[in-house]
């Protein structure tokens, strides 16, 4: 039975270029869309730009342009990225459009009409110095709970707490780093909690994975709270309807995205808006979502659009996070790698195909490594793929250029064939890991094949021409079959097979029937081998201690450079790539190191790196600035013995003058580790010439 089904994937945020993480989502979501499609199924795709809030607000502000620029800018950039990784949207539009607003506004009135808003008065921070009320994420300070420094305003990345802002002990604003003042102010509250047995009743329908079905019933029994939609001004979004002065919350506006972008869509091709969305539709909406949004997307946004008279999501597709040969993606070791990155160094299908091998049905993060993405890469799509066509092609070209008659091995090609109803059924399922797994186990079956009846002996003599030709239809035809199951992974590579094949991979079932008797196009190299050199280049160089290991006395004083600034020009790249190479004794001995005790530690106003240290050295005090506070809170510093380089030139920064330099040295990880001497050692003796 055909079905009609409706796919979205988590909006992109407009501040910013799009990264391997978000492609994690996009290419799952993809794969998926395309194999249903040639299933014959109807099945829609759209995505839309995360394009409200206060982020985007500040950062129009910083660049000295208007929101709706920065927006456009943006979201085009992301458009070209999606693009060329060959993510197949059917709309991407954006939350800041005609259709999202009239979306929002009319779920909102039918929620407030149906009694599900409430109103009251909440205590809020507010940045004097800025002129505006403060979101939690624009406020970090110590937590509550374990008392680590550095923390947002609704939540620990140290214990796991989560809290009201109010609760943040010594807070600041990010913004300004002025302490906030707390004010009070009238915000609008969609009651949760009266969509509780709703909410029960529709997770029991197994369409979510276990993690996630342990994770709401955790929420459940800590309660359903009220939940806040309402910002005030000055605010980039849309205007509560009779509400002046009042703005949805993004996180109100931004799954609604998904209906306003679908709207759009449905105004192109004359479909039927409510066909999908009204509360008795047979057409099936999924999402697929990251694994951090899970609470939105599993709780708030069911409850909206029930309480909005419209059906819930068939399931909620939720996956892990990606990390980079082990750890986090991280800017500070080079390792924060954007889609352009990538683009702009390598072809979309390898990384395509390596994401594919990793995703499954759960929400275990997965992780990129780059030696095992070369590797196998080379192995499975070079070595066994197209391998098998590369061999055969050239004799069927020699012979006429058309496949023969019939297989010399019929049960081969329909044990072959007969693996689509259970690689269906792990795509269906999202394990595409596994299905790569059967496709790749087929595809040594078939290189065995040719292997085993070397076809480039047989062709040493004329006569067996025929068995030449018949052997290479039978490696085609199995070649065929496995282009076919990657389709959706590898769509443009499936294309160019297609062309050569003069059979368009299009149809899930075609595969029963083989192709015989059939001409074949001319063969161009459907894939080419990673340079492992070429895939080294996707890590940046970093600027900063965290990008480089110190490996010797000159490196470790050198990496820290950098690091004391958050700017680095091509001047200093260069000075940092002539000193981390190798140094002699003369080199060392012109640094005067010497120990010196924190006597001062504070945060740097404007910037998330700085720490302004006040530094004892022998009775003379020095300032320093240091770009160690992703690592060390100023707590932690005062009191304690450090090494400097105390003839440095001083350095004038936007924030002051910085009179030296604090070492520090790096491993493999993204931690920073401040070398420490003995403390029981006299600062008079600690220069050294």
């Amino acid at each position: 039975m055909l079905r009609k089904i409706l796919v979205t994937s988590a909006l992109p945020y407009a501040n910013g270029p799009l990264h391997l993480g978000h492609l994690v989502e996009a290419v799952q979501t993809d794969v998926w869309v395309r194999f249903q499609r040639m299933l014959g199924h109807d099945c829609l795709y759209v995505c839309a730009e995360d394009a409200h809030g206060t982020p985007i607000m500040i950062k129009a502000q910083s660049e000295g342009i208007t929101p709706e620029a920065l927006i456009a800018r943006v979201a085009e950039e992301h458009r070209r990225d999606y693009r060329e990784f060959l993510i197949g949207h059917d709309q991407f539009h954006t939350t800041h459009s005609p259709e999202n607003q009239e979306v929002t506004n009319l779920l909102y009135q039918r929620v407030r009409d149906g009694g599900h808003i409430t109103v009251r008065s909440v205590r809020q921070a507010f940045d004097e110095q800025a002129g505006m009320f403060l979101p939690d994420r624009y406020i970090k300070g110590e937590c509550p709970r374990c008392g680590a420094a550095e923390q947002y305003g609704d939540s620990c990345e140290s214990c796991g707490a989560t809290y009201s802002s109010t609760d943040i002990k010594n807070p600041l604003s990010t913004i300004t780093g002025t302490p906030p003042v707390w004010r009070e102010s009238e915000h609008y509250f969609f009651q949760l909690g009266q969509f509780e047995k709703t909410l029960r009743d529709w997770l029991q329908t197994g369409a979510r994975q276990p993690q996630v079905r342990a994770k709401l019933e955790e929420w459940f029994e800590a309660g359903l709270k009220d939940w806040d939609i309402s910002r005030d001004a000055p605010y980039f979004g849309f205007e509560i309807p009779d509400a002046p002065g009042k703005y949805f919350y993004v996180w109100f506006d931004a799954p609604i995205g998904y209906l306003g972008s679908f709207r759009a869509l449905c105004k192109q091709r004359g479909l039927d808006f409510d066909e999908y969305w009204r509360p008795d539709s047979t057409a099936e909406v999924y999402h697929f979502i990251g694994k951090d949004i899970s609470y939105f997307h599993n709780l708030f946004w069911p409850a909206v659009l029930h309480g909005g008279g419209m059906r819930k999501p068939t399931a909620v597709f939720v996956h892990g996070f990606l990390t980079i040969n082990g750890a986090k993606m991280s800017k500070s070791r080079g390792t924060f790698i954007t889609a352009r990155r990538y683009l702009d160094l390598l072809p979309p299908e390898p990384l395509r195909y390596y994401l594919a091998g990793k995703l499954d049905s759960g929400i275990d993060d997965m992780d990129l490594s780059l030696d095992d993405f070369v590797a196998r890469v080379n192995s499975d799509l070079v070595g066994k793929l197209v391998n098998i066509a590369s061999r055969c092609a050239g004799f069927i070209a020699r012979g006429g250029g058309q496949l023969a008659a019939a297989l010399p091995d019929p049960a081969l090609y329909h044990e072959f064939a007969a693996k689509r109803t259970v690689i269906a059924a792990h795509y269906e399922a999202r394990e595409y890991s596994t299905a790569t797994r059967e496709i790749m186990a087929l595809a040594d079956r078939a290189n065995q094949y040719v292997d085993m009846h070397k076809p480039w002996t047989l062709a040493k003599d004329p006569a067996r021409s025929a068995e030449v030709l018949a052997v290479c239809t039978q490696g085609i035809n199995l070649f065929r079959v496995l282009m076919s199951y990657l389709a959706p992974v590898l769509p443009q590579m499936a294309c160019s097979a297609a062309k050569f094949l003069n059979d368009p991979l299009s149809r899930w079932d075609a595969v029963e029937t083989p192709l015989l008797a059939s001409p074949l196009g001319k063969y161009e190299p459907l894939a080419i081998r990673l340079d492992p050199k070429q895939v080294a280049q996707l890590i940046e160089p970093a600027a900063g201690i965290a990008a480089v290991a110190p490996t010797s006395p000159a490196q470790a004083a050198a990496a820290p450079a950098q690091a004391a600034s958050p700017r680095t020009n091509k001047r200093d790249a260069a000075a940092s790539a002539e000193t981390a190479g190798n140094a002699n004794i003369a080199d060392f001995t012109k640094l005067d190191l010497r120990v010196a005790r924190v006597i001062e530690a504070s945060l740097v106003e404007g910037s998330d790196k700085l720490l302004q240290l006040t530094l004892d050295v022998g009775g003379e005090t020095r300032n320093v600035f240091s770009g160690i506070r992703a690592a060390y809170s100023p707590e932690q510093l005062v009191g304690r013995h450090v090494l400097m380089i105390y003839n440095l030139e001083p350095r004038k920064m936007r924030f002051g003058v910085s009179e030296g330099m604090v070492l520090c040295a790096s491993g493999d990880g993204p931690e920073l580790f401040l070398l420490s001497p003995d403390a029981a050692l006299p600062l008079a003796c600690a220069s050294r010439r």
